[in-house]
């Protein structure tokens, strides 16, 4: 049995109390023009960083909501063309937990709920306190209202499927004009080339590429070798953090006494001219490294090709070159700034190495998290570890403490440890070896969501409810069924305070960005206050994984339990206001992949609805009703059948550019004039480390770049 209503209502208060804080706290916060640098980071680095700051004395003390009202006008329109089609995304993803968990709610609360509550019910479930009642636990052996149940497993399958097929359409056909529109992206006129050979004359590369491409496409227009960079990037944020330190140093006169001594035991016994000459030795050393002789050595067997139509960049991108298929490998480039540099380099061998390292290493994080899962499981079922432990037993003695132990703890332990895991997969998705951060990230949010899948879902249901249902059942066969039953429905309490705290808490701490908010004051304290934002990428990797397990829940539960679906309501609802406000004001989005992330997130929502209806299925036989857990399996047919269609109809267009948008592109920029852009997309692929350092205490150029 999971934890009492008590319980419940001790995790709703104490996260409704603290995302209330967090809320207030940030709505004053924000008003303060020293917080700048964190509520407002990336409106300061696109140079509006004091819109919406208020005069003292004009509300800036007064808590305000106005922000959440703001996040709900914004049109999806803004949202794409301030912030590209990921972010929409994002967007569409919270507003299909909206839509599917408001008509989930309704059915859940007004038909299944009452259901569930009006039954006979087990002998074993007090009638007082116990959230069983209303989950399908609550329903007797071969009832015929489990026909309810199964009337609403089908309204709910083919509402989420409806809902699916709708959000794959929308984003496919906004791929389709974001390509068509956006005609200044170098990557739609360039391609990455792999495994290129040595030219058989010259005994290069960039040779072997200009032939070979000026010979077999018309609109070819130049390459761009690609070189092992070393040590160049090393020594470029080497420069960078001496000349920071230089500008510190001459800046420390305007000081006050604190930031005196400060600087006394840290930078004070640097000497600046030192420290110049310092910066000129490594600028010089970069400038050995960029120049030509050196860089002809350093060459890698890969480039960027530059074609004068998408059309042929397209066709060159999805094609075979050579008889060999390892020998030119084309694909299509990623965004400059969404490349990963040092990573063009690394062989395909070396690649498939560093695959099988990662999923070691994903497999031994697995295996450890299982640690703190079953604890925490070991703290929801409580009533047994009295029983194993009695001194702990004393938390009974205060009031209101065994009801916050076993109703908040628990989820707020494991949401503290959930917290954790993105980044340690989006650091193990590093070593992966991906040429793009974009790829890295998609990656990094797989790895995410399968993590939690297993982890948090599947491990918390196996050791909170059906190890123990197995242990009890060796004294009582008989009560296999019945146990087994419950398996799944005995964990409903748990994951309702889950979501409360990765709702309520998560979300409200994400905006207020305490831990950034504390480096602030720390900082402005010692050093002084400083006007450099605190800009980061929008982490996808951490959101979606993190909010697609919330929708898998739901729908995996929006039978069995359904009071978790007016919670989850309001969840994505307060997901949505947030994280429209963190986009607009603090997230900077660093890449474009055109809607990449929605196949998987369409993958993530059909998961849900198959893990759902393969449970109603062992529910329903395990509640000696055949008949639906019979007439449940065409519709777990369906829902495969839909899923191969979408595959079909919608997926290659995420993973393909399709020809006739090319050649319509090119039509009208060839109707228009506009072929400027073709010199951008040349010079966009030239690496970082051969354009001129751009540092204020002393400047140095390529030499013979």
């Amino acid at each position: 049995m999971g934890m009492d209503a008590e319980g419940l209502l001790a995790s709703a208060a104490i996260n409704l109390g603290l995302a209330l804080v967090a809320l207030s706290l940030f709505s004053m916060l924000k008003k303060q023009p020293g917080n700048a640098p964190v509520y407002r980071s990336r409106r300061m680095a696109a140079g509006d960083g004091g819109a919406g700051l208020l005069p003292l004395g004009h509300g800036r003390l007064t808590p305000s909501f106005r922000w959440i009202g703001a996040a709900f006008r914004l049109s999806e329109e803004d949202v794409l063309r301030r912030h590209g089609l990921d972010a929409l995304v994002v967007i569409r993803l919270f507003k299909f937990g909206i839509r599917c968990f408001t008509v989930c709610s309704i059915v859940g609360v007004l038909v299944l709920a009452p259901t569930n509550y009006t039954s006979e019910g087990r002998a074993g479930i007090r009638r007082s306190n116990s959230m069983e009642l209303f989950t399908v636990t609550n329903v007797t052996r071969g009832s015929n209202r489990l026909w309810v149940h199964f009337s609403c497993l089908c309204f709910i399958s083919f509402h989420v499927v409806y809902l699916l097929h709708k959000e794959y359409k929308e984003i496919t056909r906004r791929r389709i004009e974001h390509l068509k529109h956006h005609c200044n992206r170098p990557d739609q006129y360039t391609i990455l080339v792999r495994g290129i050979p040595s030219c058989p004359d010259h005994g290069t590369y960039g040779c072997y590429v200009d032939h070979f491409f000026s010979k077999h496409y018309q609109t070819y227009q130049s390459y761009q070798i690609v070189h092992d960079i070393g040590n160049i990037e090393v020594l470029q944020k080497l420069a960078s953090s001496i000349d920071k330190q230089i500008k510190r140093k001459r800046e420390t006169r305007k000081c006050n006494i604190w930031q005196r001594i400060w600087f006394k035991f840290t930078s004070e016994a640097i000497n600046i001219q030192r420290q110049e000459e310092k910066l000129k030795d490594v600028q010089q050393a970069i400038r050995l490294l960029q120049c030509e002789n050196m860089l002809k050595q350093k060459e890698v067997p890969v480039a960027f090709v530059t074609f004068k139509s998408r059309l042929d960049a397209a066709h060159a991108a999805e094609t075979q070159q050579l008889v060999n298929p390892l020998s030119l490998v084309t694909t299509y480039a990623p965004e400059p700034n969404d490349t990963i540099w040092k990573n063009l380099a690394i062989p395909f061998w070396r690649m498939a190495m560093y695959k099988i390292g990662v999923f070691v290493a994903a497999f031994l994080l697995i295996v450890f998290f299982t640690i703190p899962v079953t604890a925490v499981q070991g703290i929801v079922q409580f009533e047994k570890i009295k029983r194993w432990f009695p001194p702990a037993r004393a938390v009974q003695l205060i009031p209101g403490l065994n009801s916050i132990v076993t109703g908040y703890l628990p989820s707020m332990i494991l949401n503290g440890f959930i917290y954790l895991v993105p980044f340690a997969m989006l650091g193990m998705a590093s070593f992966e070896g991906c040429i793009a951060n974009s790829q890295k990230e998609i990656k990094a949010c797989n790895m995410v969501f399968y993590f939690l899948l297993g982890n948090v879902f599947f491990l918390s249901i196996l050791s909170g409810s059906l190890l123990d249902q197995l242990g009890e059942s060796f004294t009582h066969p008989k009560d296999i069924p019945s146990r087994l039953a419950s398996a799944v429905s005995a964990q409903s309490d748990f994951f309702i305070t889950y979501i409360l705290t990765n709702g309520m808490s998560g979300f409200s701490l994400e905006v207020l960005q305490f831990g950034l908010l504390t480096w602030q004051f720390l900082k402005a304290h010692w050093l002084g206050h400083s006007k450099e934002p605190y800009l980061y990428g929008f982490p996808y990797y951490r959101v979606v994984p993190i909010v697609s397990l919330a929708i898998l829940i739901g729908v995996v539960y929006a039978v069995v339990a359904p009071l978790l679906l007016p919670i989850l309501l309001i969840y994505f609802l307060l997901g949505y206001a947030v994280y429209i406000n963190q986009m607009e004001d603090v997230y900077e989005i660093t890449y474009d992949t055109c809607g990449q992330y929605w196949p998987k997130i369409h993958h993530y929502i059909f998961l849900s609805v198959t893990l759902m209806q393969i449970t109603m299925i062992g529910l329903f036989g395990l509640k000696s009703k055949p008949g639906a857990s019979f007439a449940t399996i065409p519709l777990l047919v369906f829902n495969i059948l839909f899923n191969e269609y979408c595959k079909v109809r919608f997926l290659p267009t995420f993973h393909h550019r399709p020809v006739q948008v090319a050649k319509q592109s090119d039509e009208l920029d060839e109707a228009e004039g506009t072929t400027g852009n073709l010199d951008d997309a040349r010079s966009a692929y030239k690496p970082p480390w051969m354009r001129p350092t751009n540092l204020e205490s002393s400047s140095a150029q390529p030499l013979n770049v």
